[in-house]
């Protein structure tokens, strides 16, 4: 039995591939065949509209490609719901973001708004497995898996009596809100985001995002208020809304709150008792310009936690003016020269990076340095060849250092190593380059490989003169 919806004239051949498409989840097949005149509400075998295959099956991608092409969200289909309806009720985020299409606000009724939002709603207050109980009758347990919904962000997909669910429906709750232009208080968004006290879980990452969406000083300071709450959590979802604020600051050369948090971030650390979260909060602070920057760092440079110690360096380089660096005071030459020894290569890496300017340091970095780049952990290795190849030293010794890696097992240490032999125009460099092998996807705009290009022109240069 197939659902009566009237033709409209598209092309069958088109429509029987583009449902071939969808089920094998092929996204630019899929947009290749509606530019060819697909209908973007083509049928499968049983009448089901393809866009409602791509939300059963979680691909995201398809049903975008199939939104984007003209595929009707909100068409109702002979059980009374609609592809929108059943994207909110698989609980996925993905797929209902892909799904929800343009203007939902004013395409839908207040009651098609309000039934969406009391589908989420209800799943979940109720809870996935509560709720797959509830509808198959199933007594026995669920099987839970962690799954990736979309690029960066995972979910629990839940499996019971034969059903199968995303639990996601906290983050299409807050996406519908935003959607439909309804604000809930801060402090329910941020409990949504804290149940699963995980950065990388669809709950987190929406309200994240939703709440630097509320550009408002009430909610601003509704959400750094929660850096004072004894659960980590809590002070840990502040410290990524503050990171995602800088990002959309950036991008939109809003700067309202920059001396706000900077201010806010150095009080915060001097009071964080979490070590990790004090990494964080420092890693955040650093670059904002505060006048107490260099005597904050100072204070944690004996701190027992590499974590802490690791940002030390960057806070102990200052800026005169915009891109330029001030001259270092003593004391932070001497904390420089002390984490240089640290027992933690990852701090002894930054504080050679961040030294290397200073002509009294640069000696001391690079004779660690050089003993680093002979490490046996490959990571440690790759890491200070990175930074002696970006270093002004122009001695046998570093030369020598950068040759001996160009057979390194890894590729971007001998990436590294060339690079560093091109800059210096050291003889060896040609050998270094052939030694790099082919790059792949990734390296289009990368400064190393450019090296390499500018160091034949000088070569080429020189030989012509």
């Amino acid at each position: 039995m197939t659902w009566g919806f009237p033709s409209r004239g598209w092309n069958t051949s088109a429509n029987h591939h583009l449902t071939t498409a969808v089920r094998a989840g092929d996204a630019d097949e899929v947009r290749a065949l509606l530019d060819r005149g697909a209908d973007p509400d083509a049928r499968d075998a049983g009448g089901l509209p393809v866009l409602c295959v791509a939300v059963a099956g979680y691909d995201a991608p398809v049903a975008e490609a199939l939104v984007e092409g003209g595929a009707d969200p909100d068409r109702v289909l002979p059980d009374g719901t609609t592809p929108l309806w059943r994207a909110v009720d698989g609980g996925s985020p993905a797929v209902f973001s892909a799904v929800l299409g343009d203007e939902p606000r004013l395409r839908l009724a207040e009651d098609a708004r309000e039934r969406l939002l009391g589908l989420a709603r209800k799943w979940y207050e109720t809870g996935a497995v509560e709720e797959l109980r509830r509808r198959t009758g199933a007594s026995g347990p669920a099987a839970t898996l962690r799954v990736m919904d979309d690029e960066y962000d995972h979910v629990d997909q839940v499996s019971l009596g034969g059903l199968v669910v995303r639990a996601g429906h906290g983050a299409i709750l807050t996406s519908l809100e935003w959607a439909f232009r309804i604000l809930p208080p801060v402090d329910e968004l941020v409990g949504r985001a804290v149940e699963q006290s995980d950065e990388n879980h669809v709950n987190w990452s929406t309200a994240c995002w939703i709440l630097t969406q509320r550009r408002s000083y009430e909610t601003w300071s509704a959400v750094v208020a929660h850096r004072h709450t004894p659960d980590p959590a809590h002070r840990r979802f502040v410290l990524d809304y503050l990171r995602s604020k800088s990002i959309v600051r950036f991008s939109s050369h809003d700067s309202y709150y920059e001396k706000k948090e900077t201010e806010l971030l150095a009080a915060w650390a001097a009071e964080e008792p979490d070590s990790e979260l004090l990494a964080k909060v420092l890693d955040l602070f650093i670059g904002g310009e505060h006048p107490d920057q260099e005597a904050i760092g100072l204070r944690y440079v004996g701190h027992p936690d590499p974590r802490v110690r690791r940002e030390v360096p960057y806070a102990l380089s200052t800026y005169a003016t915009y891109g330029t660096y001030a001259p270092l005071s003593p004391a932070a030459r001497a904390a420089l020269l002390t984490l240089t020894r640290d027992p933690d290569a990852d701090v002894r890496i930054a504080a050679c990076r961040e030294g290397l300017r200073d002509d009294e340091l640069l000696p001391e970095i690079i004779r660690v340095l050089l003993l680093m780049v002979e490490d046996p952990d490959a990571g440690t290795r790759g890491a200070a060849a990175s930074v002696l190849a970006a270093s002004r030293a122009r001695t046998p010794a570093v030369a020598d250092a950068l040759a001996a890696l160009i057979d390194d097992d890894e590729q971007l240490v001998r990436l590294d190593a060339a690079y560093g032999l091109a800059r210096r125009d050291d003889p060896r460099t040609e050998e270094a380059i052939e030694r790099v092998g082919t790059l792949g996807a990734g390296f289009e705009h990368d400064h190393r490989p450019h090296e390499f290009w500018r160091w034949r022109e000088r070569r080429d240069n020189a030989t012509a003169d």
